[in-house]
């Protein structure tokens, strides 16, 4: 199987994990979301107390806090299994849902499977396991979902990251049948599925692809976060880590995605360089249902361990209520409803993006078009 063995696996979470906290020495964000050209409408007049703001959503069964997503983060090395359970503990404590590093090695080292058991830290939140495309396409489903049932947990994150993976020496190059994939998985599965970018962003005519596979939701995890070629670029000699920067600034902007997407799905996760409050409300004002944040909550998990992750999480749904409180907007539904605008910039970006996906694809639905 492409990658090696699991002591080479390991190896290789560990240094991206050191990568993504040594901001100092390493940059592993770039680009931008766009989400700066988003705006909310201002009421002078809210006619809201705050006190009936209302954050509180429905995902994966259960009631959660807010729309905040503990994104799936690192796994396969001490490091990352110490962080899971911070995440993990603060995602009880916060009431938000929590996705876990990559289960991959545990169907190479099952001895490591107490560090993925993390819904005894979490039994009140949504707890969602997390595998690779290409590896859904190349396992026995029964194991998998034997797997699933050992952890217990809601749902199962299937993560496409074709980029990062051309960025490995040793990383996967055949990307096919992995629709196919996805589409009878989810038709065996006793968790729903949802499917995640890891960085570079979901396209309109692939989401729908998704949706029509049986997926339950869609994270659209897009650029102006973390680059993860850039994360393996600090890894690979200069000539190898030369190509990798050429893919600074490769991807679909989460908050173009978001403005393209919100006017033909509902079941979309907004991922990829939220880092603020007001990153979260905006996303939710586009049409996102949850807001996933992973690099800023594994630097928190680093600084400060769990309360520092609470500390962040409920830093997030303050800023989330002020908007909310700003426009009127008692719940998530009714701070959907028209509370933003966007500048000319991003709405000549998105018809412009929109007709050469129409273009390129001669069964893309107008309903696509901005």
């Amino acid at each position: 199987m492409p990658g090696g063995d699991e002591a080479a696996l390991g190896r290789r979470k560990s240094q991206h994990l050191d990568i993504c906290l040594d901001k100092k020495q390493y940059r592993v964000e770039s680009g931008s979301t766009l989400l700066e050209h988003v705006h909310f409408i201002h009421r002078a007049l809210p006619e809201i107390d705050a006190k009936e703001i209302d954050t509180t959503t429905d995902f994966l069964g259960h009631r959660v806090s807010a729309p905040i997503l503990i994104s799936s983060m690192t796994g396969g090395s001490d490091g990352g299994y110490a962080a899971n359970k911070e995440l993990a503990s603060a995602a009880q404590q916060a009431g938000v849902p929590v996705g876990m590093g990559s289960i991959r090695i545990l169907f190479r080292k099952p001895e490591v499977l107490e560090h993925f058991t993390l819904k005894g830290l979490a039994p009140d939140v949504p707890v969602m396991a997390n595998i690779g495309g290409v590896q859904l396409r190349e396992m026995e489903y029964p194991v998998i979902i034997e797997m699933l049932k050992r952890l217990e947990v809601q749902g199962l994150v299937v993560h496409l990251n074709a980029g990062q993976e051309l960025a490995q020496p040793d990383g996967d190059r055949d990307f096919r049948g992995v629709l196919d994939a996805i589409r009878l998985f989810t038709e065996a599965s006793p968790v729903p599925v949802l499917v995640k970018e890891t960085g570079f962003g979901i396209g309109v005519d692939e989401v729908r692809k998704l949706f029509d596979a049986g997926v339950a939701y869609v994270n659209v995890a897009g650029a102006g976060g973390t680059n993860w070629a850039q994360v393996e670029g600090h890894r690979l000699p200069e000539a190898e880590a030369a190509v990798a920067r050429e893919f600074e600034g490769w991807g679909l902007p989460s908050g173009l995605l978001l403005y393209v997407l919100s006017r033909s799905f509902d079941r979309l996760v907004a991922s990829g360089g939220l880092r603020t409050g007001m990153d979260l409300a905006k996303a939710i004002a586009l049409g996102a249902c949850m807001g996933g944040f992973a690099l800023p909550l594994i630097r928190a998990v680093d600084a400060g361990g769990k309360d520092a992750v609470i500390q962040r999480l409920e830093h997030y749904r303050a800023v989330l209520r002020g908007a909310m409180t700003l426009t009127g907007s008692r719940t998530l539904t009714e701070l959907q409803r028209g509370k933003v605008y966007v500048e000319p910039a991003l709405a000549e970006l998105a018809r412009s993006y929109s007709s050469a996906v129409a273009s390129s694809d001669p069964s893309h639905d107008d309903q696509f078009r901005v």
